[in-house]
């Protein structure tokens, strides 16, 4: 196993308990600053607790995607691994200082964040930022890229050849 997950940890136009709606490109310049290395990932928000790292953060048509590795030698990422693995465990939630924001309608609309951290969480402050990947051994992983189209080898249909 490698604790590798994907999921969305922001929802654009999407309202939050918390009353904020983040809008599209609202990440943009942090991201560009910090780049996924720069953000970190936590558990509970807790600063004293990483447990593991991005890999890729972008902001795509629906929110901010993002793509971790827990890291399995700390005790806490294991317990999470085991938790996300069991369905027990798939919110996430951002830790941000707002940059650029405007009231409308009785919310917050942020138009730009400073990315700082993002979190797996029990219950995350949008209902929607979800993994949706849980971790998949590496093995079954390199596996779906071999059998998606352009994704690694091809392999005639048949496991022989026909000669003439």
């Amino acid at each position: 196993m490698d604790g590798h997950f994907t999921g969305y940890a922001s929802l654009f136009g999407v309202p939050d308990l918390g009353r904020d709606v983040v809008q599209a490109g609202a990440f943009a310049a942090s991201l560009r600053q910090r780049g996924a290395a720069g953000v970190r990932m936590l558990w509970q928000h807790d600063p004293a607790e990483p447990i593991g790292r991005w890999q890729a953060l972008a902001e795509d048509a629906r929110g901010l995607r993002v793509e971790g590795r827990l890291n399995l030698a700390v005790q806490r990422a294991r317990e999470v691994d085991a938790l996300m693995r069991d369905g027990a465990l798939d919110g996430l939630s951002i830790g941000f200082r707002t940059v650029a924001a405007r009231p409308r309608g009785g919310f917050r609309q942020l138009h730009a964040v400073d990315l700082w951290e993002i979190s797996l969480v029990t219950f995350p402050l949008q209902p929607g930022a979800r993994v949706a990947q849980a971790p998949l051994p590496a093995e079954l992983r390199a596996f779906a890229r071999r059998l998606a189209p352009g994704g690694g080898v091809r392999r005639p249909p048949f496991p022989f050849a026909f000669q003439r």
